[in-house]
């Protein structure tokens, strides 16, 4: 086994073996509103769930990055989040590419914009799930120039297609999420199997 101590790897390294080993990542495909108005939507697979009452969920845009997302959640702090499954992973690769400041990715990739409920951000329509948040709180993390930020958000309602629902359980297998791997893999939420929890 070969041992790589983080304080000495440089560059892109340490990224890549993290971003290598932490798989499959759920990916938040992450709707804001600049403050001229403009739909922004991009994907980040540093995103998951970290309480169920409020539920609350994170995602971590890099302080150095091309997309708008942080820049729009410091000034509107509300988001979508946008559940990627096969149907839209294509588009949600197609809102990952870098575009000037003031174009739509929505427009970009040929997407519906869907109004939220309660917030300004739009919703995916093409997507079958999706969630309108609030953030809570923004915290600083990293490096002060390379690091991430890790944006916290309530969610406040969701949206769900009727067939993948049974009550308020996701059926996983209709759902068929897609999960992200390292460099341009990706898999499909769909080989699953059961194991009973210890009581």
């Amino acid at each position: 086994m070969i041992r790589f101590d983080a304080a000495e790897l440089t560059g892109t390294e340490p990224y890549k073996l993290l971003t290598g080993l932490v798989v499959p990542r759920p990916i938040g495909w992450i709707g804001t509103v600049s403050l001229a108005g403009v739909p922004n939507l991009a994907p980040y697979s540093f995103f998951n769930a970290v309480s169920g009452r409020p539920p609350m969920l994170v995602f971590s845009p890099g302080r150095g990055s091309r997309k708008d997302t942080l820049a729009n959640v410091r000034t509107m702090p509300e988001f979508t989040v946008n559940v990627v499954t096969a149907e839209v992973a294509e588009a949600m690769n197609i809102t990952a590419a870098p575009l000037p400041p003031g174009e739509s990715e929505f427009d970009y990739a040929g997407l519906t914009e869907m109004p939220s409920t309660f917030i300004r951000p739009p919703r995916v329509a093409e997507c079958r799930a999706a969630m309108e948040c609030v953030v809570t709180d923004i915290v600083e993390i990293g490096d002060p120039v390379e690091g991430n930020a890790l944006v916290i958000g309530e969610v406040v309602v969701f949206h769900v297609a009727e067939e993948l629902l049974d009550g308020t359980r996701i059926d996983q297998s209709q759902l068929a999420a897609v999960g992200r791997h390292a460099g341009n893999w990706y898999s499909n939420a769909t080989d699953l199997f059961e194991l009973i929890r210890p009581t």
